[in-house]
């Protein structure tokens, strides 16, 4: 988004990923936790002008939490219910400039993820809500959505470091190799500019193949 020529706002849950983000004149990072009204509402109303929001906070849990009924709520009150909440309180401003949004869906949003039913079905209520709220906001608002692959992210180090299952998800992959998070970013881009000015409603895969196979 900077490279676009995006003023961008990022955000971390803790005071240690902020103090991560590099300094850069365009670039603000500050916490939130999209749980919180309060954060939330505090986030966006600091702004004055809104072009464009990517929700992209997300988290998963594994060995079987997400088979409790906290787990669940817990996954399902980040990825999906933070996501409703960052879209309603941006709405606002995303009208005024007739903005777009671009949530961050996952192949899991067309797929059964057998040791994360929360996380799936967070993604699954993810696209479901893009669509949602595309129809109910146009055209002021575009909402789209990304479904990204397996990407090398903090959340994927679990699967990159073992071998066995990240041989199987290259194999799987028809580009043979993992995604970057920069094949995330590219999407992002259009679908925030005006290229995409007749693009609502759509959740686009980037994700080497990985689904097509």
């Amino acid at each position: 988004m900077l490279g676009a020529g995006y003023g961008v706002t990022v955000t971390g849950l803790t005071a240690e990923e902020v103090a991560a983000v590099p300094a850069h004149p365009n670039l603000k990072a500050v916490t939130l936790d999209v749980t919180s009204d309060a954060q939330v509402e505090a986030c966006v109303g600091s702004l004055t002008r809104l072009d464009a929001l990517v929700n992209c906070a997300g988290m998963v849990l594994r060995d079987g939490k997400e088979f409790t009924l906290p787990g669940f709520q817990k996954v399902i009150d980040v990825n999906l219910t933070g996501t409703m909440r960052m879209c309603l309180a941006a709405k606002p401003l995303l009208d005024r400039q007739g903005g777009a949004i671009v949530n961050i869906a996952s192949v899991w949003s067309f797929l059964g993820g057998p040791l994360v039913p929360a996380y799936t079905a967070s993604k699954g209520g993810v696209a479901q809500l893009t669509k949602s709220l595309a129809v109910a906001w146009a055209p002021a608002i575009r909402v789209n959505a990304i479904a990204p692959g397996w990407i090398e992210t903090d959340l994927t180090k679990p699967a990159q470091a073992d071998k066995v299952r990240s041989d199987a998800i290259i194999a799987r992959t028809p580009f043979g190799r993992w995604g970057k998070p920069d094949d995330i970013g590219g999407a992002a881009v259009f679908l925030c500019s005006d290229a995409a000015g007749f693009i609502t409603g759509t959740v686009l895969p980037v994700d080497g193949g990985y689904i097509a196979k």
